[in-house]
């Protein structure tokens, strides 16, 4: 079993990316992190890097789309602990940048299925680990892409994103969080941005071929401090690394 005085964390998506590095910055706060990744070469490789940087961690196969997957998931931390602190739940998928007018379902739908249906098959999962931690914390990774605020802004670049799928399945992934919150008040649920909205600026990942402003250190920083909330933090709110994001 896992040291039971340590805080552990689940990251889904973590063998890359905001992933990797959020794993990377709780591990080195002595933190045990399950290491979340669909492709398991990946995420053994990653998780022998962070060992070998010192972090505790174990490396968890984790498809979000996958019933069967979340499943063999939950019983794998189970072997080690008997609750779960913090659930990251960041893995993403982009879709593809098809227009309005050309979008079918079947555009939409794997973009869905990772980025909504995803979230709440893990955490619906992960619910009596979390439930038995003293001061649990879910971080649902989204976007500036999903707020109405920021989208709606036509100096925000995304204004001008002409899509459908990831977008919708950010607004959703909001909505979501937020419907967490108001009912599992003992359960801190929160989203994070990876960007700084009032700057325009978002972190350059494999998600956007690099092109962001931001470092991935950078745009971990709201997942990390939400992550690390205190029992009296709030809950049901939109972060940014400068602050509160409007809807």
């Amino acid at each position: 079993m896992t040291n039971m005085t340590k805080t552990s964390v689940l990251v889904t998506g973590g063998n890359k990316g905001l992933g990797l590095e959020t794993a990377r910055r709780l591990g080195e706060l002595g933190w045990t992190v399950f290491l979340g990744s669909r492709d398991e070469g990946r995420g053994r490789a990653a998780a022998d890097k962070l060992a070998a940087e010192g972090v505790e961690v174990v490396m968890v196969p984790l498809d979000v789309t996958s019933d069967a997957s979340v499943a063999a998931a939950v019983e794998l931390v189970r072997a080690h602990t008997d609750r779960l602190d913090v659930l990251v739940n960041n893995a993403g998928a982009p879709g593809h940048l098809v227009p309005p007018a050309a979008a079918t379902v079947e555009d939409i739908h794997p973009v869905f299925d990772t980025n909504v249906y995803g979230p709440v098959r893990v955490t619906h999962a992960f619910l009596p680990l979390l439930q038995a931690a003293d001061h649990p914390r879910v971080v649902m990774v989204s976007s500036g892409g999903g707020s109405f605020s920021v989208v709606t802004d036509p100096e925000q670049p995304v204004s001008k994103m002409h899509e459908l799928a990831y977008s919708t399945s950010k607004a959703a992934l909001n909505m979501i969080t937020v419907r967490y919150a108001q009912a599992l008040p003992e359960i801190k649920f929160n989203v994070a941005t990876p960007g700084e909205v009032a700057n325009r600026k978002f972190a350059a990942t494999d998600m956007n071929n690099h092109t962001g402003a931001l470092t991935v250190t950078e745009g971990t920083d709201s997942i990390i401090r939400l992550a690390t909330l205190e029992p009296d933090g709030p809950t049901g709110t939109f972060v940014d690394r400068l602050g509160p994001v409007g809807w």
